[in-house]
């Protein structure tokens, strides 16, 4: 029998007590969100339904601060949960992540009904902060500057049962002078190999198929380590682990990306073909004032090289349209290299102010109406472009894992909807064969959208999976489809695997 005086004070929580956990910005946030609910759980609290807004005991907003409103977005929340707060003796309300990392007692000043306060390097002590919160009567604020233990050691609640994100490193040593990422992440640390293929064999145990390798600047992994092929040699490692079916990595840089890299993803069966690597600019003068070290040449010669080794590639990309000094010929360059790349698809944002950024110093802002205007002849080219590149993929013979939740009007449609090895989306109609989501269907695609391709015959075959196992077991015993973190942002991660950061501050 426990010891009283063992315990935690979180342990002590009241297991009635519920949570909800409201989540902004990159796939490191989300996936920093999983770990923050596998210790609320842990805990002894229990997740509030989908939908709750705000109607939970607990109620933690993991930030982002790479958006110029970001603070905006979190005090307006924080000002519509006063009011309930203080008709809810107890409740508790939580801030993490990069803006509590960055504004610290500026949070607590200007909301001071806020409870805990932690930052990007302490996640793990949110139960504690809460409890001490809850016995001081007083605001917690607890920020520590450097990790303190490498985030996967922590309790993770995982949002899927067959798809999941496993950290390699955190944290980047790049300095992108529109990027504060690194400041509130700090340097890069690794992993050692040792342990993240343990977590990938543990999940893949568990019924996992599919895993995608997280970094901020995931291909620069083994630069902590002194390994400078330690990325490749982990590609091929996991080539190794039976049962796994699937592998992506997300995000790339374009200055680490070697041959060795390509070679390993090309040899390595369950690798998917697919990319996605930042390109930013496609003008070299602003790549320099980006501190991107790389140009427009070196980043087409290697997606002509990952075209060679993987001619089926699906490579996708983030640009930034109108950084400060981005001239019209800056901006044609933009539009040449996007020709030439023939991105599946590409992540497009509109450049603004970066608070405690070097761009949001710098002298020739761009006039709000000329990046609007530039930002739609990408939009409408890259449209293009991806018709184009879906239109190529009618006729071939695909295999899909079923996704949950992917297909918004599949209900509508009787279909059902999932990922091609590329990571293209596709729709199909539903079976005779029973499907779960991580079953593996194969099926001819028969059209093409712009963001979709579609199959609308009979599927060739259904492969129930382990990873369907896992999904119906772990339903059955919750009762019910357990809720999503609540993004703040167009939707990113598992489920479905992930395409893309949404936020152009990463890789």
């Amino acid at each position: 029998m426990t010891n009283s005086s063992d315990r935690s004070p979180a342990a002590d929580v009241q297991r009635s007590k519920s949570y909800e956990i409201r989540t902004y910005g990159c796939q490191m946030n989300v996936h920093d969100s999983e770990r923050l609910s596998g210790l609320l759980e842990d805990a002894g609290y229990v997740r509030a339904p989908a939908g709750a807004d705000g109607d939970a005991d607990v109620v933690v907003f993991n930030t982002c601060a790479v958006r110029e409103n970001a603070d905006n977005k979190l005090y307006g929340n924080l000002g519509r949960l006063a009011p309930m707060k203080t008709k809810r003796p107890g409740m508790q309300i939580a801030v993490g992540g990069c803006l509590a990392q960055k504004d610290r007692d500026t949070i607590v000043t200007r909301a001071p009904w806020v409870d805990v306060v932690f930052g990007t390097h302490n996640i793990g002590k949110l139960p504690v902060l809460l409890e001490r919160a809850r016995i001081q009567e007083e605001a917690q604020v607890e920020i520590a500057e450097s990790l303190e233990a490498f985030p996967s050691t922590l309790p993770t609640r995982r949002e899927s049962a067959y798809a999941a994100w496993v950290s390699i490193s955190v944290g980047c040593n790049n300095t992108c002078t529109f990027c504060i990422v690194p400041a509130l992440r700090g340097k890069e640390k690794d992993r050692r190999p040792g342990d993240i293929l343990a977590e990938i064999e543990a999940l893949v145990a568990e019924g996992v198929c599919e895993i995608t390798l997280l970094g901020q600047n995931v291909n620069a992994y083994g630069s902590d380590i002194g390994d400078r092929e330690a990325f490749s040699k982990l590609l091929r490692a996991c080539g190794r682990i039976e049962g796994l079916e699937r592998v992506r990595f997300t995000s790339p840089h374009p200055r680490d990306f070697t041959d060795d890299v390509i070679a390993a993803m090309a040899e390595t069966p369950n690798v998917m073909p697919q990319l996605h690597m930042p390109l930013q600019s496609g003008s070299d003068a602003v790549l320099k004032a980006m501190r991107r070290s790389y140009r427009q040449e070196r980043f087409l010669g290697i997606i002509e090289k990952v075209r060679a080794a993987i001619p089926h590639a699906a490579i996708s990309t983030d640009i930034i349209v109108g950084f400060p000094g981005e001239t019209e010929e800056d901006f044609v360059q933009t539009m040449h290299t996007v020709r030439e790349a023939r991105f599946a698809n590409a992540f497009t944002f509109q450049y603004s102010k970066r608070p405690g950024t070097p761009a949001a110093e710098m002298d020739g802002q761009i006039p709000k109406a000329v990046v609007q205007e530039r930002y739609m002849r990408l939009v409408a080219l890259q449209e293009e472009i991806s018709w184009e590149e879906n239109k190529r993929q009618v006729g071939r013979t695909l295999e899909v894992m079923v996704a949950e939740g992917e297909g918004r009007k599949d209900g509508a449609t009787h279909r059902l909807s999932g990922r091609a090895p590329d990571n293209r989306l596709v729709h199909f109609g539903k079976p005779e064969d029973e499907v779960r989501p991580g079953d593996v269907v194969t099926v001819e695609i028969t059209y093409a959208a712009p963001h979709h391709l579609l199959a609308e015959g009979p599927a060739r075959s259904v492969r129930r999976t382990r990873a369907g196992d896992a999904w119906e077991k772990r339903n059955a015993a919750a009762g019910a489809k357990p809720a999503g973190v609540m993004l703040g942002l167009p939707k990113i991660g598992v489920p479905e695997p992930l395409p893309a950061a949404t936020t152009p501050g990463c890789g």
